[in-house]
């Protein structure tokens, strides 16, 4: 007697509680891969972005004359952009307001902590999925082996005669679900180290042009006051 163990036979012939756990592991799998190449895209843009706004920035421009050119609708501005457009518009603001150089320096940190928290919180969407996927997934394929394993062995207690052709479908069904188990953990925790990673970069290179940023507009302060 011959028995079919294709893969597509073996799942279309599992158990329903089997069927529904390699559904549920194909879906967060497929979830994984599009969050996995959309945060790839946004955070090379990020960097690219970084690099391009500090070629211009460190070019020794005027700084009104940058934030009026970070201004233009037709520009897509980027993460550390957009830090420094917060971080001068509320410079400006509280200079007009204010005539001591403390509180007008600390409004423009606050204003560059603030976007950087928007930021990040961009950067960082959808990456904690990535954790849930690759820390669930290989007990949800573990779950469906147990219960493909248990059933398999039922359906050989009932029988008067049983040969490895009768427990073998069995056995390879709840074992498929291991295996989809692993192909929707695995790349998800790499693409979670990495893209975590990444966006620690991302925040210590924000916050040291924060830095370096907050000591231009003193500077810009005590030569003014001069």
């Amino acid at each position: 007697m011959t028995v079919d163990l294709s893969i597509t036979q073996l799942i279309a012939e599992a158990s329903l509680v089997v069927q529904l756990v390699m559904l549920v592991l194909l879906l967060a799998s497929i979830s994984s891969w599009a969050i996995i190449i959309r945060k790839a895209r946004e955070l090379r843009r990020a960097r690219g972005g970084a690099e391009a706004f500090e070629d211009s920035f460190w070019s020794g421009g005027n700084l009104t004359e940058i934030y009026q050119n970070s201004e233009q609708p037709d520009i897509d501005s980027g993460g550390m952009e957009r830090i420094f457009r917060a971080g001068f518009r509320e410079f400006s603001r509280m200079r007009r307001q204010s005539p001591a150089p403390e509180p007008v320096i600390e409004a423009a940190q606050r204003a560059m902590r603030v976007a950087l928290n928007r930021e990040m919180d961009r950067v960082e969407q959808s990456v904690p999925f990535l954790a849930t996927v690759g820390s669930t997934s290989p007990y949800i394929g573990l779950f469906g082996t147990v219960w493909g394993i248990m059933n398999a062995f039922l359906a050989l207690g009932a029988m008067q005669q049983a040969t490895l052709a009768t427990v073998a479908p069995g056995i390879a069904e709840a074992l498929i679900a291991t295996a989809l188990g692993l192909f929707a953990a695995i790349p998800a925790v790499i693409a979670y180290n990495r893209f975590a990673n990444q966006s620690e970069q991302m925040t210590n290179r924000y916050e040291m042009f924060i830095d370096e940023f907050t000591g231009i507009l003193q500077r810009h302060l005590q030569a003014g006051a001069s």
